[in-house]
């Protein structure tokens, strides 16, 4: 017993016997108000508990030199073929790749922007063509002159005909002249119209047959196309014949043996290397992605072709930016499982959606994009780290004194931004409802002492009492 005497003595919450003690409604009121009370702010402090806090810094890029910028992109040219159409990457380090097409893909596009087609094969078309070394001074013209009023005559009548797009102003188109000549006499005595008539060499001079070859989407001399009766598909809008394109040597030698394997009827179902099909269409969709240094560079597109010659003046970069992002795309599961950073790891793509036309189709204008990247890695308390890119972009039409192209110039910052996830502190969060608890507790008691003794002040003056 006295034990127990003891430790009652430490008993810091003694108790007042419920008979010496009363209840009000004053008091009744401020207990109510102050469970709410307590239970609002229990409430407000558990939700910043959860909610995760960040800090924000600005530091020096730490990539290493192994590391590589991503850059994806997904552009819409109406008046670009893909038969041509080049990505081209280069940076201040020297890298220099010319025609990029593994990671890439080409669609033939119309005017309103719509696939047509199958996939444009990507890959370049070879650099090394052959021509005859020595060319004769005379020789007949054994082609036959093609335009408007005879095109459709003259592909109906034969079973292939091969037409040489051509301009008169052309180093290319003059150096295959001759060997195309001689390669139409050849063909023309071999299979003459009376006793075979199978196939045709034709030629269409396009700075007069200027409607013509733009209905074949015809951007580079000398542009050689395969024409099939039969099998060819025209369209009843513009005329357009669906058809092959011939990128083999322009020897004479290996103009003929081109041409007498396709009137074989098993070289019609065969593999030839020299011939693709044509683009369906005028322009092209160009998609996909390129890995480059993390130092300022350039992507570049434009026509290019070390075998064919572009008549400037008709070039048009105009484009429509679908996408041009920077960095690995971050998935819709990492996504689902980081909700609370989301803020941090929207897609900043400054270019999606715009439009960079230009009005002036004769004209010799390059368009280019300054495009700024900053680099933001996301710590989140889990200790994962995910990196974002974000840009500012800046685009002009210049005058081109030569090809016109669309230019892209990046230049990654030597700064980044680094945003760490600070996780609360589950001490911290018991302090304050402890503080929470006590502290409404403490108010109210005092509102209530000040409350009831202030009612009791007031009866006793109505009853004539003093103090």
């Amino acid at each position: 017993m006295l034990f127990t005497s003891k430790i009652k003595s430490i008993d810091f919450f003694r108790k007042i016997p419920r008979d010496l003690t009363e209840a009000s409604l004053s008091g009744a009121g401020l207990s109510i108000i102050a469970a709410f009370s307590m239970m609002f702010l229990f409430g407000m402090e558990l939700h910043n508990y959860l909610a995760m806090s960040t800090t924000t810094s600005v530091i020096v890029d730490q990539s290493s030199d192994k590391e590589f910028l991503v850059i994806g992109f997904n552009m819409s040219f109406p008046a670009l073929s893909c038969e041509f159409a080049s990505l081209d990457v280069s940076d201040v380090l020297g890298t220099n790749r010319l025609n990029v097409s593994k990671t890439i893909r080409k669609y033939s596009i119309d005017k309103e922007l719509q696939t047509k087609g199958p996939e444009i094969d990507p890959t370049p078309v070879s650099t090394i063509i052959k021509h005859d070394d020595k060319t004769d001074e005379e020789y007949s013209e054994g082609s036959m002159i093609l335009n408007s009023k005879n095109f459709d005559e003259t592909c109906n009548q034969h079973a292939v005909v091969v037409v040489n797009f051509f301009a008169p102003w052309c180093h290319w188109c003059n150096r295959l002249k001759p060997s195309w000549e001689k390669a139409a006499n050849i063909i023309r005595e071999r299979h003459n119209l009376e006793s075979d008539g199978r196939i045709i060499l034709g030629k269409v001079d396009c700075t007069k047959e200027t409607n013509l070859c733009k209905s074949h989407h015809i951007q580079a001399y000398p542009s050689i196309r395969i024409f099939r009766r039969g099998s060819d598909t025209r369209d009843k809008v513009d005329g357009h014949h669906e058809h092959d394109s011939y990128y083999g040597d322009r020897d004479t030698d290996s103009l003929v043996h081109a041409m007498e394997q396709l009137v074989k009827p098993i070289a019609l179902e065969s593999k030839n290397e020299a011939k693709r099909p044509a683009p369906r269409e005028g322009g092209c969709r160009i998609e996909g992605f390129v890995r480059v240094k993390k130092v300022p560079g350039n992507i570049v597109i434009s026509a290019r072709s070390q075998s064919h010659s572009f008549d400037f003046s008709q070039m048009n970069m105009s484009h429509v930016i679908s996408s041009f992002t920077f960095g690995k795309t971050v998935t819709p599961k990492m996504m689902t499982d980081l909700k609370r950073l989301r803020p941090y790891m929207e897609n900043h793509d400054k270019l999606t959606g715009n439009a960079y036309i230009n009005v002036d189709h004769h004209a010799n204008v390059t368009i280019e994009h300054y495009l700024q990247v900053v680099k933001t890695e996301v710590m989140g308390s889990s200790h994962q780290l995910i990196e974002n890119y974000e840009y500012t972009a800046h685009s002009s039409m210049v005058h081109a004194l030569t090809i016109p192209v669309a230019i892209f110039h990046f230049e990654p910052s030597p700064m980044q931004i680094l945003v760490t996830e600070i996780p609360k502190s589950f001490s911290h969060f018991i302090t304050h409802v402890c503080a929470i608890v006590g502290g409404v507790f403490t108010v109210a008691g005092i509102l209530d002492s000040l409350l009831y003794n202030t009612m009791r002040l007031v009866k006793k003056i109505e009853l004539g009492k003093t103090f």
